[in-house]
């Protein structure tokens, strides 16, 4: 029999045993490995929640205005003179010799009157003034007579008296006859319709043969107006707090809608110095030329003033502001990076901006559209240079956050 060598094997027990263990090794590796995974990621997401808890914000410099802006105010034109004519005597309108926009001058008569009652009643005066002239003549005949028979002692002081002092009455009634006569001519003048001064017939509200009233108002109509247009009156309702600047002197632009893109200049002449309780306006006058007669009384008129720059105002966007329960207020970022609200005026709304008046300097960073539920002292990141600013030690290189404590 042949002898083979023999060779040791190593029992499956131990085998076993061995694998076991690396099998742990490896799974102790793995579980390691991902709780180790899972605690750095966790640590991240939680670096990165915080960072995202800090709002992001753009800030921007209060700018001081270059212009004062403008102010557009809506406006009347009015004629410089305007005098509605009336008749003085009544009767029947005989004729009319200037019709609308017919340019007059002083004293030109525009319309005649027929008064057959007025010429009556001339008629009848001048009469009664020739029966008192004679009643006066004769008693003043008559007292002459008296007073030369006082001398003879043939008449008494009395008759005499008498006799003078109806010759004095007399008198007087031919007085009072003669005014009556100047009355009723200087009447019958007014049967000339003419105009006061130098314009432009602006209305014409009678017709030949139309019955006149005398006087104005509920009595007799209106018949003619006469309105001066060489200058015009501009009257504009300035509002309270511009009162101050719309001064006398002051200069505006005028449009008007029939000739757009053409711009006149008006002057401001007076002013109401009082306001209106119920508008909180101020009415204000202008004059503007137009003696090319482009302008027409009663129109529409747009004013433009420009608008000095005010010393302390500065402009901001109107994305900046908040108004909540506390008021009108801005987000400025502190000297110490943190957020602090101020309270604010407005002087001016230029709608994509405004004009503060109060309670900003022009160093202040001002937070624009500051976000919801901002309040004093929170920590914000800053936008700069289109990235955002961030803490350091967990920013990138030349940037930097606001940060509490």
């Amino acid at each position: 029999m042949s002898s083979e060598p023999v060779i040791p094997q190593t029992p499956p027990r131990r085998r076993l045993v061995l694998a076991g263990i690396v099998g742990i090794a490896l799974a102790v590796v793995v579980v390691a490995a991902g709780i180790t995974l899972r605690a750095v990621d966790a640590r991240n997401l939680r670096t990165w929640t915080n960072d995202q808890a800090v709002p992001t914000v753009n800030l921007i410099q209060p700018m001081q205005a270059a212009s004062g802006g403008s102010l557009d105010l809506p406006s009347r034109l009015e004629a410089y003179s305007r005098a509605p004519i009336f008749a003085r005597v009544s009767g029947y309108l005989k004729s009319w010799n200037a019709d609308i926009g017919t340019p007059v001058k002083a004293g030109q008569l525009l319309a005649e009157i027929e008064t057959p009652e007025l010429d009556q009643q001339l008629i009848q005066a001048k009469a009664d003034l020739a029966t008192a002239q004679a009643n006066a003549a004769l008693a003043g005949t008559t007292a002459k007579r008296w007073q030369a028979m006082l001398g003879t002692d043939s008449v008494a002081q009395q008759e005499v008296d008498e006799r003078t002092g109806d010759y004095a009455a007399k008198k007087a009634l031919v007085a009072a006859a003669q005014a009556n006569v100047d009355r009723l001519t200087a009447t019958k003048g007014f049967e000339r319709i003419v105009a006061p001064f130098d314009g432009v017939v602006t209305a014409r509200d009678t017709d030949v043969g139309a019955l006149i009233n005398a006087g104005s108002g509920g009595v007799g109509q209106e018949l003619f107006v006469i309105s001066d247009v060489k200058q015009l009156r501009v009257y504009v309702q300035v509002p309270q707090s511009y009162a101050p600047v719309v001064r006398d002197g002051t200069t505006a632009t005028l449009t008007v809608p029939e000739y757009p893109g053409q711009h006149f200049t008006a002057r401001v002449v007076a002013a109401a110095n009082s306001v209106n309780s119920n508008s909180g306006t101020t009415l204000v006058q202008l004059l503007v030329d137009n003696q090319q007669g482009r302008l027409l009384p009663g129109g529409f008129a747009s004013l433009k003033f420009d608008l000095p720059v005010a010393a302390n105002a500065l402009r901001v966007p109107s994305s900046a502001l908040v108004f909540d329960n506390r008021g009108l207020q801005v987000a400025t970022l502190g000297a110490n990076d943190r957020v602090t609200f101020r309270k604010v005026t407005i002087n001016r709304d230029f709608g994509d901006s405004v004009e503060i008046g109060s309670g900003l300097a022009a160093t202040d960073r001002v937070i624009d559209t500051p976000p919801d539920g901002l309040v004093d002292g929170d920590t914000v990141r800053v936008a700069s240079n289109g990235g955002t600013e961030t803490a350091p030690g967990n920013a990138a290189p030349d940037t930097k956050v606001a940060s509490h404590g």
